[in-house]
């Protein structure tokens, strides 16, 4: 065995059982792009806040050129789109299009981050002149509330704003016609919760003749139970009950629901009989926003009891779905940590993807604390988004490949990018910020905008721009880089829905609030709630350690999440062809060396000196 090979298997075991003695020592051990990860210059800064505001408004401008009053803009062949009437059972439009200018109103909080007084007045004036809810549409429930509903009440908030929070976008003339506008657009949502045995609302409702016959009697879990923030901000708003006391009425009959045995919830219900048609069990579709608003609900509206449920769900979520070393994370030596899919009923893992929209439970995490593992799980997405420039709609971590190939330009994944960066100030992030325009710059950007990938393997695309991209993605990675931006600085007394609108954290939205929830002193939760009780062996994870000029995890732990990602095997094949090829009496003993070091300690490794 030649000598490079032997500095090559030897180098490989010191690496994996040593490590180095100071993080001075180890930044100039790091590979160059290590050294990338762990400094960003303010020129590289600077140009990543440029770079997202020439996007945004891309697609901006564009959008208002071309597209409106239309819901949705075609980027491709540079048109508008609407809700499909002569294909009513076309669900994957007419779920979120209402013909009411979706990105319009979807949007109008995310000129207020880019600085655009004159814009943002002027497009308020555009949605109350311009914009009825007196369509002939049948639309999805959840997707109006969040996306419509949740945009007119974060802007009626701020055009309201007599203190000017965030600059000068308080309308002198302004008189509370978005407040009215979704109380409107509410109202006309409420048909859906009737007629139904257990109180759990239709998926879909017609906008002027209410539920359709024929209407299916199914929902997924987050469909129903992610209407809280927004139904009741409308309700503390209005000073009117009824839409916050359905949507807590909901919460209450599917924590009802829950699996006596695991505590876990399935994805799909019969909203008549209140029985689970579909057993899944996940942190991704279907299920995503439900948990994400147990806490975002706690930390907006103070009611400790919607804690108590998030924190008493979340110990479910890592008793059940979480794989790998029970250890903290960065602190991984074997197999990394990944949570996964399992049947409601036992715990049991029921397939090896994981989508897309799970990338946000990043930011749930830091959201509750929990930093350190929010780290981990951000960075296996990371080699996912490497690999093919974009995220796969559903990665299957087991054969490496995708299981559904497109990418509508969700922003899931620059959201908890942008949420770590603001927990821990680790410029790894503003790297990983960096990298996310780029990619959406070369594989995205068409003649009017940006476009859904419709395949990430070959790279071709569909003509849609959903109204998320400048509502969301594009808000967040502009945020990540202006660093001085005034949401940034009253990150403290704001709260981002699962859209991506801004609401304050008010006492007027805490009228209500649970006398035991203001005097609970706080452990893990970085918003002052009760403690969740400890698990993963440890009890609550500082930001602090993170903010040092290193990347977050070693090259052994981001390597080991590559590997999960399909990242780096080729150079253990090719390892395992030399060390075969030695003619000599102990190859054998070579090549099982070269087997149990590729299932001990992973690929990547063996990357690093080979």
């Amino acid at each position: 065995m030649n000598a490079s090979l032997w500095l090559l298997v030897l180098g490989t075991i010191f690496h994996a059982f040593c490590g180095f003695s100071s993080d001075a020592s180890e930044f100039f051990l790091l590979k160059e792009a290590g050294r990338d990860y762990a400094y960003v210059s303010q020129k590289k800064i600077e140009y990543g806040r440029q770079k997202a505001r020439e996007m945004f408004y891309t697609g901006w401008d564009s959008y208002m050129r071309y597209a409106y009053p239309a819901d949705e803009l075609d980027p491709i062949h540079c048109t508008g789109r609407g809700a499909d009437h002569q294909h009513p059972e076309n669900i994957n439009i007419n779920d979120v299009l209402g013909d009411y200018s979706l990105t319009l109103i979807d949007s109008l909080d995310s000129l207020v981050v880019f600085g655009d007084t004159a814009e943002f007045k002027r497009s308020v004036r555009l949605v109350i002149d311009n914009v009825s809810f007196e369509r002939n549409t049948t639309v999805q429930v959840f997707e109006a509330t969040i996306r419509v509903i949740g945009g007119l009440l974060s802007a009626h908030m701020i055009a309201s704003d007599s203190e000017k929070t965030f600059g000068d976008f308080y309308i002198d003339d302004y008189e509370g016609e978005l407040l009215t506008m979704a109380h409107d657009l509410a109202t006309r949502l409420l048909p859906a919760f009737e007629g139904t045995a257990t109180g759990i609302p239709y998926t879909r409702v017609n906008l002027q003749r209410g539920v359709l016959p024929g209407t299916v009697n199914l929902t997924c879990t987050a469909g129903a139970g992610s209407l809280l923030l927004e139904f009741g901000v409308l309700s503390r708003l209005l000073g009117d009950e009824t839409f916050e006391n359905l949507a807590r009425k909901v919460n209450k009959k599917l924590w009802s629901l829950r699996n006596p045995t695991t505590g876990l919830f399935g994805n799909l219900v019969n909203i008549q009989t209140g029985d689970w048609v579909d057993f899944h069990a996940g942190l991704g579709a279907g299920l995503d926003s439900y948990y994400e608003y147990l806490l975002k609900a706690y930390i907006l509206l103070g009611d400790v009891k919607d804690f108590e449920m998030f924190a008493a769900v979340f110990d479910k979520i890592i008793l059940y779905m979480r794989r790998g070393q029970m250890k903290s994370c960065s602190q991984f030596d074997g197999e990394p940590p990944v949570y996964v899919n399992v049947d409601s009923r036992d715990g049991s893992t029921i397939n090896t993807w994981m989508d897309s929209l799970q990338a946000s439970f990043s930011g749930l995490l830091v959201l509750a604390g929990f930093v350190e593992e929010a780290v981990c799980h951000h960075a296996l997405y990371y080699a996912v988004w490497k690999k093919f420039g974009v995220l796969p709609e559903r990665y299957n971590w087991r054969s490496k490949e995708p299981d559904v190939n497109f990418y509508p330009l969700r922003p899931e994944f620059a959201e908890s990018t942008y949420l770590l960066y603001s927990a821990t100030k680790n410029p790894f992030y503003l790297r990983v910020g960096l990298d996310i325009l780029a990619s959406l710059e070369k594989i995205t950007k068409v003649e009017c905008g940006y476009a859904t990938v419709h395949d990430v393997i070959d790279g071709s695309l569909e003509d849609r721009m959903e109204s998320f991209f400048l509502s969301e993605t594009m808000k967040y990675l502009y945020l990540l880089f202006d660093l001085k931006n005034p949401i940034n600085r009253h990150q403290n007394s704001l709260l981002f829905s699962t859209e991506g609108h801004i609401y304050p954290l008010s006492q007027q939205l805490r009228s209500k609030a649970n006398e035991e929830s203001e005097n609970t002193s706080a452990r893990c939760n970085l918003f002052g709630g009760p403690e969740i009780k400890p698990v993963m062996n440890e009890t609550c994870f500082s930001a602090a350690r993170f903010r040092k000029g290193l990347p977050p995890l070693n090259n052994f732990q981001f390597r080991r999440l590559q590997t999960m990602a399909g990242i780096g095997l080729p150079k253990v094949l090719k390892l395992k062809k030399r060390l075969s090829s030695i003619n000599s009496p102990r190859r054998t003993v070579y090549e099982g060396l070269a087997e149990r070091l590729h299932v001990k300690l992973g690929s990547f490794l063996m990357e690093l000196f080979f």
